[in-house]
């Protein structure tokens, strides 16, 4: 089929008036002027009229199990306080009650023009009974703290309910829940299978307080449920991570070992220690920020700046609705927007397109996504377009479902 848009956001040069692009199964097979693209393929048209065609969005980091929290948690006095309430409300839930979690989480990334998410879920038994609407990348998240001498049972477990889904990935959850013989697994599984790995790294204060200083309220949580604080001995959240045994590893010229692959969401507790140790390395791995979720918690201001200046590649999700509004990843481009007013609208859109796309790019269909460009995947999505002097700026202030959606190739 051909589409026909009043201007066509391909995101690898200045947007096409009147243009098109041509579609054959599930693949972009010519992009241009509607005039050009009809001339060359043949096929029914799918007139848009007065709507701008763009890339479908891509979510970075999300947890569709928490779907069915939205509102159930108000903000606490402490990112520990947060930790016992998600418990707590975790602990009323069935496994049907996560099935229709998961399920709506996807109606819902959906309706707001998200065609790929990467998706975290504590529970990857239950990946095969769910259908995914949209491009899926499954995450099985997975926590040790109460048996780290299970750490590779944990993973092997994890792995086999994952291998039947099309893309998959493993996330240790953070620095304070998974061992450092979890994350060494999982690093030995992603080296040996070819998978993503992402983790929640440097997320709160109270994270900081409990590596660097050995106190706070993360801290003493921690230890009160039994966990081993000989880790927290001086060092920050970051420098932990470096530190950790790495079988995807760079050495900084200090001759510290920087894991790279890694997709890692958070990184907003940074010392001036850790933004040396970042500066001296020559690749980096992949930042995902949250702005909604970051402003629920009100976590110290995320370094935007300060990371986009040592050229680390910056993404936006939505994080859970445990912590957020909706899964509207428009309205994580205006939470934005609205912290960083001198970032340029086409840039914000990057991160939720070519920037994500970046972090897929090893797997499968990462490397096809993110761009309306011949040969990509027929990933796209339109939005009403105004004739607005800048319109990334008119993209970026869209509130509402998309009103068209293509994911596949499929309608």
């Amino acid at each position: 089929m051909i589409i026909r848009a009043r201007t066509v956001v391909t995101m690898d040069g200045p947007p096409i008036e009147n243009g098109a692009v041509a579609i054959s199964g599930n693949r972009i097979i010519d992009v241009g002027s509607f005039d050009e693209v009809k001339g060359r393929n043949s096929g029914g048209i799918v007139d848009l009229d007065e709507q701008a065609l763009l890339p479908g969005l891509i979510n970075a980091h999300c947890h569709l199990d928490y779907t069915c929290l939205r509102g159930k948690i108000p903000p606490q006095k402490s990112f520990a306080d947060w930790i016992r309430a998600i418990n707590a409300e975790k602990a009323k839930l069935s496994g049907a009650d996560y099935l229709s979690s998961i399920t709506e989480g996807f109606a819902e990334a959906k309706r707001f023009g998200t065609t790929t998410v990467a998706n975290l879920t504590a529970f990857p038994e239950l990946i095969s009974q769910i259908h995914s609407p949209i491009r899926t990348w499954w995450f099985a998240e997975l926590i040790d703290v109460r048996s780290p001498e299970q750490a590779n049972e944990i993973v092997d477990l994890a792995v086999e309910s994952l291998t039947p889904a099309e893309n998959w990935g493993l996330a240790p959850h953070a620095l304070f829940t998974a061992s450092k013989n979890l994350y060494q697994r999982c690093e030995e599984v992603a080296r040996h299978k070819n998978v993503l790995l992402t983790t929640h790294l440097a997320e709160s204060r109270e994270e900081m307080e409990m590596f660097r200083d050995g106190s706070g309220p993360l801290y003493d949580f921690m230890k009160s449920i039994g966990r081993d604080m000989s880790d927290c001995d001086g060092m920050t959240p970051l420098a932990a991570f470096i530190s950790a045994p790495s079988s995807t590893s760079l050495r900084t010229s200090s001759g510290r070992a920087l894991p790279t692959g890694w997709i890692v969401a958070h990184l907003n507790e940074l010392a001036e220690s850790d933004f040396e140790l970042l500066g001296r390395s020559t690749r980096k791995f992949h930042v995902v920020h949250s702005p909604r979720s970051h402003d629920y918690f009100s976590h110290s201001q995320f370094p935007f700046e300060r990371l986009r200046a040592l050229e680390f590649n910056l993404c936006l999700a939505t994080d859970s609705l445990a912590s957020n509004e909706s899964l509207s990843l428009f309205a994580e481009m205006r939470a934005l927007q609205r912290n960083e007013p001198g970032l340029s609208p086409d840039k914000i859109f990057e991160m939720v397109t070519v920037n994500p796309a970046l972090v897929l790019h090893q797997s499968r269909h990462g490397g096809t996504l993110g761009r309306i460009r011949s040969g990509f995947q027929a990933d796209l999505i339109s939005i009403p377009c105004r004739r607005c002097a800048n319109l990334f700026e008119e993209i970026v202030a869209f509130d509402g479902p998309v009103d068209w959606m293509m994911v596949n190739g499929r309608m």
